[in-house]
Parts: structure tokens; sequence; C-alpha cells
């Protein structure tokens, strides 16, 4: 099969190529060219200052058939737009990455909807937020991305055109060997809110997750993707010599949080449907996370 990846060269990135070229298929990634991963030789590089974020334009060679195009990616409307108006009937299917922070349940969880706390886990057909933009508070000006991030719109406009045959994977809170600040951000959560859970992925079974819906004819329509279990975060750091993070916007944000909202996801459907299921233990994905093994007792 022949797959245009969007971006693909951070976090998640990586492990979707090196599981796809492993799996024998034609892997193309369209990015920048400023972070540049270790990643198989087969996969074929197309450099561009438009790759950035929010990607708007896409060179001509890149406008012809494919098998499957995953967009890693996208942030809103507009760029799903160009998204659309480049690529529809033009694909097999496409694999549009979005977030769990669609469910009304997250706009609770940051105290921008008002109401009680939702219950879990939440499936796919779970409400969504009706306040938009999460993240624009965090923004400093309206040309920063966090200003027009809001995945909700972008899974409309995919799903709405057909001749994207897309399918939207809502991701969980992703963690792996890149994103060290992740951990010490949960220590930050206060300890009388340790029972509070969010579902979380390690990112060799996000990867997973996305070469699946990629690749399997059965896919479309929305799935959630994570753990089967969500952990309180308690249990997650159980044993783990975890620190907790400087100030910061992202330590900020979670002091703000209603930790009476949990954030769990129903994952049964990606399950069923395509198969999904982890490759990678929590132990294991762990102690590659922190570099470190479990303390003792």
């Amino acid at each position: 099969m022949s797959i245009l990846i969007l971006g693909g060269t951070r976090l998640v990135g990586p492990h979707v190529v090196k599981q796809l070229v492993e799996a024998g298929e034609e892997v193309t990634l369209y990015h920048r060219g400023v972070h540049e991963p270790e990643l198989p030789a087969a996969a074929r590089h197309v450099h561009s200052a438009d790759a950035g974020i929010p990607i708007l334009r896409f060179p001509p060679e890149l406008l012809r058939p494919w098998d499957a195009v995953i967009h890693m990616m996208p942030i809103g409307e507009a760029d799903l737009h160009a998204f659309a108006m480049s690529f529809a009937g033009k694909v097999g299917r496409s694999v549009v990455i979005s977030s769990g922070d669609v469910y009304l349940a997250y706009g609770r969880l940051q105290g921008i909807e008002p109401g009680p706390p939702l219950p879990v886990p939440l499936a796919e057909d779970a409400p969504k937020r009706s306040v938009l933009y999460p993240y624009r508070k965090m923004a400093k000006s309206a040309d920063e991305w966090t200003f027009h991030y809001e995945k909700i719109l972008a899974e409309v406009v995919a799903l709405g055109d057909a001749g994207l045959r897309a399918t939207v994977l809502r991701l969980p809170k992703v963690y792996g060997p890149n994103d060290g600040g992740h951990f010490p951000l949960l220590a930050a959560t206060p300890a009388e809110h340790w029972n509070w859970r969010w579902t979380h992925g390690y990112v060799e079974d996000v990867a997973h997750a996305i070469v699946l819906a990629a690749l399997k004819p059965s896919a479309g329509g929305v799935y959630n993707v994570g753990e089967a279990e969500a952990l309180s975060v308690a249990q997650r750091l159980d044993g783990w010599d975890v620190r907790p993070a400087d100030e910061g916007p992202a330590a900020h944000l979670v002091k703000q949080f209603d930790f009476s909202q949990d954030m769990v996801y129903d994952t049964s459907r990606i399950r069923h449907d395509l198969g999904y299921r982890e490759l990678v233990t929590y132990e294991e994905g762990m102690r590659r996370t922190l570099g470190t093994a479990r303390s003792p007792g």
C-alpha cells in the first residue's frame, strides 16, 4: 500500500512509520525537516516549510492517489478543509488523529462546562463539549496554533466528506520515552485527588491503533484509543521515582482541573472491530519512559 503521513516525526509518529515499513508498506512523510528522528531508510521524506502546524498547503507531488493518508496533526476546521480539498476522492481511506478532549467530560474537568461529573467510561457516542477552543486561553496571540485548536471541528469536516473515507481516532493521554514531562505533571496532582483516573496509551500501542486504522478495510467512523483499564494516579506512580513538574502552563492547567471528573474512555469498539491489543505492558512502558526500574516493595 502507498501511505502518506502528514507529520509523523515526533512521539507517536516514528513508531507508526516503523510499524508500517515493517509491514511492507510504502511510506512517505510530509514534514518541515526540523525534527529528523531515526526512521527506516525505506521511508521517503518530502520537506516543506508549509508542513508546519496548521498544514494548509501541499506540494503538487503529493496530490495524487494514495491507498491511505494519515493526518497526524490536524488542528481544526481550516486545516481539515485544506486536507479535504486536496485529498478527497484521491484516497482509499484516511486516518485523522483526534483526542478525548472533544468530550463534554473534558469540559467539566477543565471547568469550562457547567454541570456535575459525567459517568465513565466514555463511549464514542458520549456527549461532546459545547464550549469550543479549550486551549485558547493558553495562547499568547491569535498567531499560535493553540488559539485555533479544536478537534471537534476537525472531526466534523473529516467525517462529513465522503471522499476522505475517514476513520477518526480519539487518542488518550500518550506517554513514552520522548515525553519526559508527563508523569511529573501527574505527580503534581494534589495527593487528595490521587484516585483520579485518565485513560493512557503507550506510544507503541497508540501507533499500533493508527496502523490498524490505516490498513484494515473494515475501519471507519470513530474509535477511542487507549488502555483497557484506566489506572488511578496513585496506581500509575506507585513504586516509580517521579517528582512533580516545575510550574508552567501545563502544570497550571492540571491544578485547575475538577478532579471529580474522571477521563476514562471505553476502548472496546476498536478492540472488537479492528482486533486492537496492547503490544507493550504497562510495566515495560513505564520502564522505557522513565529509563529506570520500579523500586522494590
